[in-house]
């Protein structure tokens, strides 16, 4: 989320800011709107510019689970910052192929409609079924917060060899404002997330982690709006969380942040680095294949469901 300091939703009543906070659009992954209403530490790592510099190296890039785009634009315009977006070329003289999936049609529509000048095709694939591309067509595969990473696709449409490079929401993420709504959860909330079972799932499905990285982040909500529109934006916090459902639960929170001056959680995330093992090339007549060769291959979306340039 934005940093700064709070003042947006001072001396405002409870039924404005709820009101404005069920309003907001929340498609994407812009968090803009937070600026001066709620605040994130950011990771040591810094996800974007890493991924910016793993770019540059690569020749066929896929970015699951998208979002918006901002973050995989973010890195691009980083990785080639010698031109805008659609003439800017990388040092070695080439971009990569980039492309990238989204599962929410308007996720999906407004990443198509930011990355399209930087040349990204972005394709409307749900999160749980198989991805539409070849195997091994990708020596990169990224994600910033993916739902559930499908390890057993990643593993599949990265060639050997290739580099799995990600950043997850770890453990019991903002647990003081899920147990304010749903009361206290078990193991403190969140053990699916466990650093420990994303290695096993990944080397399960055939990859070498090697690297796994996590931290613990201090959030701060300075109004009640921004955590209504908060949970609208991560619904995997409280789910099925509506105004109405949860209407005491924001009054005694609206309560204690005017008390307060804020109320304090803690995010979680992990960076997760996984190979998959150099056991022969994905070949075809003797040789290796162009990867836009094989993702064309690969697309059976149909012409209304694919985002990007055609």
């Amino acid at each position: 989320m934005a940093s700064g300091s709070a003042g947006a939703g001072r001396g405002r009543s409870f039924e404005e800011l709820v009101a404005e906070g069920a309003a907001v659009p929340t498609d994407g992954w812009d968090f803009s709107w937070f600026e001066g209403r709620a605040t994130e530490a950011r990771p040591p790592w810094g996800y974007a510019r890493a991924l910016a510099e793993r770019i540059v190296r690569a020749d066929a890039v896929l970015d699951v689970q998208t979002g918006g785009g901002e973050v995989l634009d973010f890195a691009l315009a980083n990785a080639f910052p010698s031109a805008g977006p659609g003439v800017s070329r990388p040092r070695r003289g080439r971009l990569p192929l980039v492309v990238a999936t989204e599962g929410r049609p308007p996720n999906a529509a407004r990443a198509a409609a930011l990355l399209r000048p930087r040349r990204v095709t972005v394709v409307a694939s749900a999160g749980e079924a198989p991805l539409p591309f070849a195997d091994g067509a990708f020596d990169l595969v990224v994600s910033r917060h993916p739902v559930e990473p499908p390890w057993t696709e990643i593993a599949r449409v990265l060639e050997p060899g290739g580099t799995y490079f990600a950043q997850r929401v770890g453990p019991g993420s903002a647990r003081e404002l899920v147990e304010h709504f749903l009361g206290p959860q078990p193991g403190g909330g969140g053990g699916a997330r466990h650093p420990d079972r994303e290695r096993r799932a990944a080397e399960a499905a055939g990859l070498e982690v090697t690297g796994l990285r996590t931290a613990r982040l201090r959030m701060e909500f300075f109004d009640i709006g921004a955590v209504v529109h908060f949970l609208r934006k991560v619904v995997w916090m409280v789910p099925d969380s509506t105004v109405e459902a949860y209407l005491p639960r924001l009054r005694a929170l609206h309560e204690r942040i005017v008390a307060e001056g804020a109320f304090v959680a803690h995010s979680t995330r992990q960076l997760v680095q996984a190979r998959r093992p150099v056991a022969g090339r994905w070949q075809a007549g003797g040789r290796r294949v162009s990867a836009s060769l094989w993702i064309r291959a690969r697309l059976p979306v149909p012409p209304s469901r694919k985002f990007g340039p055609r």
